[in-house]
């Protein structure tokens, strides 16, 4: 019985070693056992109309920022990106919110020409000055709706992606098209379109809307998540597959115009994708920032930023249960180096631009760098206010 019960802990304590072993680098970029600084924090302010914002896009020319929202109390009850999936929670109130920091003004867009009677629940967003008229916008939107049948906590969103259009200064989005495609648009998450309102690139944050697989991917951390692609006349297909917790992408500029960005919302990396032949994206490295990382953001430097999830846990276990309680959040600045740095290793630089206990930003979910003015707009998915740093 001893040599029985001896060799059974053993392999219990191997099990949990390994286990932990495995688990090791995620729980370090969740945030597990940090200690937080304050960076940044010295010239700040807060927006406290907006609310709930989970996506920041930079309107550069005008240093305008458009704001994908809703309520706290809706991100509470229906946020499929995290499994809560109470579709009688889901808000009537989600908007696009256009902010003037110049006059402290906040411009609510409408919707025309949308028919969604299974609701409007944004997430990702992208604004896309068109190539042809720049005072033309293309607005691309991630909308999960609840689904037409079932039970939605057993079958998930029934997610889309929503394409606008607008004139720089009006107040209405109209609608021009909808991307539907359930075998390849699953979990969509954050989007990056194109300047014609004819395509658009988009994350899947997992395989599947829901079930026990789904749970089970908390502990075996698959490689199982994607990017997508959908064009108007050729349809929806699937870009690049094997990816780990995608959350955020974002497109290069200039010369990098072709290169992707993907953030891994839970082991601290950056995903670099090229493109390539007919609209597919390859491999070509990986950023490692030490931090869980939510939405992207490319300044006009070529910069690229991070919103780094600090304190995972807290973030879905206080945050989501309190949108007042204070999670601390960390703005993340991504450089490329000069051609030595690769010689030596450091490829790339990542500092630490801002970094708060939760007191002036609290859960961040996107953070973007208006570095002609040299601004640097915070908010978060059940944030209670946008926060501007002046740097």
């Amino acid at each position: 019985m001893g040599l029985v019960f001896r060799s059974t802990a053993v392999l219990v304590l191997a099990i949990f070693a390994a286990g932990y072993i495995h688990l090791k680098p995620y729980l370090a970029a969740m945030g597990i056992g940090r200690s937080v600084e304050s960076i940044g924090t010295g010239n700040c302010s807060i927006v406290p109309d907006l609310q709930a914002c989970e996506k920041i896009v930079l309107h550069q020319p005008s240093g305008l920022l458009y704001l994908a929202c809703s309520t706290l109390r809706s991100r509470l009850q229906w946020m499929p990106a995290i499994s809560r999936l109470d579709a009688s929670g889901m808000s009537e109130d989600d908007h696009v919110a256009v902010y003037d920091y110049e006059t402290n003004s906040i411009t609510r867009l409408s919707f025309t020409g949308l028919s969604s009677p299974n609701g409007i629940s944004l997430h990702g967003m992208d604004v896309v000055i068109s190539t042809q008229e720049p005072s033309t916008l293309y607005v691309y939107l991630v909308n999960h709706r609840k689904p037409t049948s079932g039970d939605p906590s057993r079958v998930g969103a029934d997610s889309v992606i929503e394409v606008f259009e607008t004139r720089f200064g009006d107040s209405e989005l109209r609608h021009i098209r909808t991307f539907e495609d359930p075998a390849v648009i699953i979990t969509p998450n954050d989007v990056v379109g194109s300047p014609d309102g004819k395509s658009a690139y988009f994350t899947n944050d997992h395989a599947q809307k829901s079930g026990l697989k789904r749970d089970l991917g908390v502990l075996i951390q698959p490689y199982d998540t994607s990017v997508g692609f959908c064009h108007a006349d050729y349809g929806c297909k699937f870009a690049y597959r094997g990816l780990h917790a995608s959350n955020g992408i974002v497109k290069g500029l200039g010369h990098d115009n072709d290169t992707y960005y993907v953030a891994d919302s839970m082991l601290g990396e950056i995903t670099v994708l090229k493109r390539g032949p007919d609209h597919t994206l390859l491999f070509s490295e990986v950023i490692e920032t030490g931090f869980a990382a939510d939405n992207l953001a490319i300044d006009s430097n070529g910069a690229l930023w991070v919103a780094g999830l600090t304190d995972v846990l807290g973030f879905i276990s206080r945050k989501f249960e309190d949108p007042s309680a204070h999670v601390s959040s960390t703005g993340l600045r991504v450089t490329a180096n000069s051609d030595l740095g690769p010689v030596y290793g450091q490829r790339y630089s990542v500092d630490k631009v801002f970094e708060d206990s939760g007191r002036l930003a609290s859960g961040i979910t996107t953070v973007v760098y208006d570095s002609q003015r040299e601004r640097l707009f915070m908010h978060g998915v059940v944030s209670t206010h946008l926060t501007v740093c002046k740097l």
